[in-house]
C-alpha cells in the first residue's frame, strides 16, 4: 500500500504538476474536515510529547548536575562522622536523585539511634527507608515517559487513519467525476500522504526519546542502588566501631 502511494505521488508530480500546490494553506483548504481533524490530533500529540521531552530533559540534567556536586560533599561529611551535616547537605540538593535517597536513609538511621524503642534495628530500618526512597524517586523520574511510548505507538495509526480517509476521498473523486485521471484523485492522495507524513513525524521522535529516557532512568537506578549499598556499608562500619568501643 505504501509503495502504491509512492508511485501515485511520483506520477502526480510528473504528469499533473501544474494542478498541485505545495502551499500549506492551500493544501489545508483542500483537505476534508476529517483529514484536518487527524492532523490537529497529531499536532496535539506532538505538542504533548515535546512538553514531556523538555520537562524530563530539565529534570534529568538537574538531577545529574546536582548529584555530581552532592556526592563528594556528602562523602566528606560521612568520613568525618557528621551525619547531621550530611543531612543538611542532602537538603540543599533537592533535585538530586542521590540526595533524595541518601537523606531518607540518614534520617532513619539517626532516628533509630536516638530512640530506644527498637535497639539494634537501625540498619534494617535504614535499608527499608532507602528502598522506599528509591521506589519513589524512580516513579518521579519515569513521570511522563509512558506518554511518549503511547504517542510513539499510536501516532502512526492515527496517520494511517488519515491515509485511509484520503484514499476513500480519492475513490470518491473518481466516482463523482466519472474519470480515472490523476486530477480526480489528486486531492485524496495529497491528504493521504500529508497525514501519513505527519504521523511519522510525531511518532519517530517520541520513540527515540522514550528509549533515551528509559536508558537514563535505568542508569539513575543503578546509581541509587550503589549509593544505598555504600550507605548501608557505612552504617555497618559505624555500628561495628561503636560496638568495639
Amino acid at each position: 500500500m505504501v509503495l502504491q502511494l509512492q508511485v501515485w505521488a511520483f506520477l502526480l508530480l510528473q504528469e499533473a504538476a501544474p494542478a498541485i500546490s505545495f502551499d500549506p494553506r492551500a493544501m489545508w483548504a483542500q483537505m476534508s474536515w476529517l483529514a484536518r481533524a487527524v492532523v490537529i490530533i497529531l499536532f496535539i500529540m506532538s505538542a504533548w510529547s515535546i512538553g514531556v521531552m523538555i520537562d524530563r530533559l530539565i529534570a534529568f540534567n538537574g538531577a545529574r548536575g546536582q548529584s555530581r556536586q552532592f556526592a563528594p560533599a556528602v562523602a566528606g561529611a560521612l568520613r568525618e562522622g557528621k551525619v547531621d551535616e550530611a543531612i543538611k547537605i542532602a537538603d540543599r540538593y533537592s533535585k538530586s536523585h542521590l540526595a533524595k535517597v541518601v537523606v531518607a536513609g540518614l534520617q532513619e538511621f539517626k532516628a533509630h539511634q536516638q530512640s530506644s524503642d527498637i535497639p539494634g534495628e537501625e540498619i534494617e530500618a535504614s535499608k527499608r527507608a532507602l528502598e522506599r526512597a528509591e521506589a519513589i524517586v524512580h516513579a518521579e523520574l519515569k513521570r511522563g515517559i509512558s506518554n511518549l511510548a503511547t504517542i510513539g505507538s499510536t501516532a502512526p495509526f492515527v496517520g494511517l487513519f488519515g491515509t485511509v480517509v484520503g484514499i476513500i476521498n480519492a475513490f470518491r473523486g473518481i466516482s463523482s467525476e466519472k474519470s480515472t485521471g490523476l486530477g480526480a484523485v489528486a486531492g485524496g492522495i495529497s491528504e493521504a500522504l500529508v497525514t501519513t507524513a505527519v504521523g511519522l513525524f510525531v511518532a519517530i521522535p517520541a520513540v527515540w526519546m522514550f528509549n533515551y529516557f528509559t536508558n537514563r532512568v535505568e542508569a539513575f537506578d543503578v546509581e541509587m542502588g550503589n549509593s544505598s549499598s555504600e550507605l548501608i556499608d557505612y552504617f555497618l562500619k559505624r555500628r561495628g566501631a561503636r560496638a568495639a568501643k
